[in-house]
């Protein structure tokens, strides 16, 4: 960075500034210059931002020492979804008449439209997903901001486990839905509900035979809008309650969030500039797009979903040997204090002597175990 603005620097005034070639932008892309603004599509016009950022500016790659964060934005690409199998020609289980045209039992399925043989997946149908984390991976890269590591470092991995219970009755309408080819799911219900004894039901000991009865006329009640829970009716019957056989089951996974602070105190006007050029590019890039170049007021149909960020710690401006990795992440929430110093203090061009910017990533995909096989640096995600 250092050698790219010490050479770009003199180029660009010998060019005129038709140029960015050392990074820090164009008079043209700031307001306030008496240049005519670049015409043109909002997608062609300049960013009014470097594509390389970093405070402070002083750092360059020769002098990177300690650790840093790096921010990259790229462009947003949707998740994909598809399923697995190998195509097979269908077959007519029954005679059939198409647009005129009839197609007998046996032969091949022909799509009347194109005169092709209609294929289907056949064997094992699995389903392929890549979430936008994978996606973006190839995605564009639009710029890169490099900042001091954050002060509050830290990472929480959670997954969502929940109580469940199952008892006999619950058990056994699960079974019967379960083999709904064998029977009906009518059938199911009066085999579970009917008040008669069930195979094998006078092998059980007399207090446990009461208390099955009473739960099953405890639930016939309920369907009549009686509102009788079965324990109620089998404590009352025999001072005992159904076993729920409580468990706690695995129910989600959770994707995870970043808050960071960072504070800027500007000393020279460069820096200043700087400073302007992250902050106006974060909020530019977590702001949906309406969509096309010529949408107007509110925007079209639909809106476009803003850029995504990937994020990585460094350290001596290489990949952090043990501090944790990211998945890309949206930009959900931007705070700007400008008074960080505790009172409205500013330098004669008007920019804030000490600034806090408030940044809170949330990752697009959550963290798999599997993502820790393929030798993911330090302690992993």
């Amino acid at each position: 960075m250092g050698l790219r603005r010490l050479i770009g620097g003199p180029l660009d005034a010998l060019t005129g500034n038709r140029f960015d070639l050392d990074g820090l932008g164009r008079p043209s892309d700031n307001p306030g210059n008496n240049r005519e603004p670049r015409k043109g599509p909002p997608s062609r016009r300049l960013r009014g931002h470097p594509s390389i950022m970093g405070y402070p500016i002083a750092r360059g790659q020769n002098e990177r020492t300690g650790d840093s964060l790096l921010i990259t934005c790229k462009e947003y690409k949707p998740p994909s979804m598809s399923l697995t199998g190998d195509s097979s020609a269908l077959k007519l289980t029954k005679d059939i008449k198409t647009n005129g045209i009839k197609q007998k039992k046996g032969s091949y399925l022909i799509d009347t439209n194109t005169g092709k043989i209609v294929s289907g997946k056949s064997g094992r149908i699995g389903l392929k997903s890549f979430g936008a984390s994978d996606n973006t991976q190839q995605s564009k890269r639009i710029y890169s901001v490099e900042l001091p590591i954050p002060q509050d470092v830290n990472d929480s991995n959670t997954v969502t486990w929940g109580d469940d219970n199952m008892n006999i009755f619950m058990l056994a309408g699960l079974t019967a839905a379960g083999n709904l080819g064998k029977k009906s799911f009518e059938e199911a219900k009066d085999l579970i509900s009917q008040d008669v004894d069930l195979g094998g039901f006078n092998a059980l000991d007399e207090s446990t035979q009461r208390a099955v009865k009473a739960a099953i006329a405890g639930k016939a009640i309920d369907a009549m809008g009686g509102q009788i829970r079965p324990n109620s009716a089998i404590g009352r019957a025999s001072g005992m309650i159904l076993n729920s056989n409580l468990e706690l089951l695995f129910d989600s996974v959770n994707l995870r969030s970043f808050p960071f602070s960072i504070n800027f105190s500007p000393r020279t006007p460069k820096e200043s500039d700087m400073v302007r050029h992250i902050i106006r590019a974060f909020k530019s890039s977590m702001a949906a797009k309406k969509g096309i170049d010529e949408a107007g007021g509110q925007g079209g149909v639909f809106l476009r979903a803003p850029d995504v960020f990937s994020l990585r710690y460094l350290h001596n401006g290489g990949q952090h040997p043990f501090l944790n990795s990211f998945k890309d992440c949206a930009l959900t929430g931007m705070t700007v204090n400008y008074t960080n110093a505790g009172t409205y203090t500013t330098y004669d061009d008007g920019t804030p002597v000490s600034i806090r910017m408030n940044l809170t990533f949330k990752e697009l995909n959550p963290i798999y175990h599997e993502d820790y096989i393929d030798r993911v640096p330090g302690v992993g995600f």
